[in-house]
């Protein structure tokens, strides 16, 4: 990785698995899941913050909202990883304005979002993938965001006077579009223009498309149902957990 590359700083947005959200302003999730491929093609390796959690401690890393450095709104209590990612325990300052308005926003499901700050210290790429594995990285603040960069983590449940209230989950495709591109080249014998257009205009994407292996056109009923297939393989996948 070039010396320019690892010392800028980024940001990078992961929906909060927020298992709770407390009336008195205390919240917890993960503000990062490893091994996870987000929408920005990087992929967090397991232990890539130990180093920097060692540093700094979770006093140094500061609780902002939408990464301004002029809006804290809090500090945060716990910062550990484990075998899922980064767990994060936080604490609204509620006697400030805008914190309060988070915390409302963040109980009524407005709000999940968070997203880490960081350099990036260790890291490669792998180009046939088009993914980039983040090994260490040095985590300076963790802000709640409004957009996600890993779509599949939502709230569960809000705390609230009486006891739970459950939040139905939003609906998560199991793949992501590069990873069903995937499949259908791989599963359903499309070639990568097929797939994209498949995936960008539908069926009609299918028609006309000529195999770049052969003269001969593809007919969009023959990998229709290769695609079926392939699509009713992952369903099995899915439901079995493998």
């Amino acid at each position: 990785m070039d010396r320019d590359h690892a010392l800028r700083r980024e940001m990078k947005a992961m929906s909060a698995t927020l298992s709770s959200v407390g009336k008195d302003g205390l919240f917890e999730g993960y503000a990062c899941l490893f091994d996870k491929e987000d929408l920005g093609h990087d992929l967090i390796r397991p232990g890539a913050f130990s180093k920097s959690l060692k540093q700094r401690g979770q006093q140094g890393i500061k609780l902002l909202y939408q990464h301004d450095p002029a809006q804290p709104i809090g500090q945060w209590l716990s910062i550990r990883e484990d075998a899922k990612g980064l767990f994060v325990r936080g604490q609204l300052a509620l006697d400030v304005e805008k914190a309060r308005e988070i915390h409302s926003m963040m109980k009524a499901g407005i709000l999940d979002g968070l997203s880490i700050g960081f350099r990036t210290v260790r890291g490669h790429s792998d180009k046939k993938a088009g993914v980039r594995y983040l090994v260490e990285l040095d985590l300076w603040e963790i802000s709640i965001v409004t957009f996600p960069m890993q779509p599949d983590a939502r709230i569960s449940s809000i705390k609230a006077e009486g006891g739970r209230r459950a939040v139905t989950p939003a609906f998560n495709p199991p793949f992501s579009k590069r990873e069903l591109e995937r499949k259908l080249m791989h599963d359903a014998g499309l070639t990568r223009s097929q797939a994209r257009g498949l995936l960008t205009r539908g069926f009609s994407g299918l028609t006309g498309m000529q195999d770049a292996a052969s003269s001969r056109p593809i007919h969009p009923l023959t990998s229709l149902h290769r695609l079926t297939n392939t699509l009713h393989q992952a369903t099995r996948t899915l439901g079995s957990g493998t």
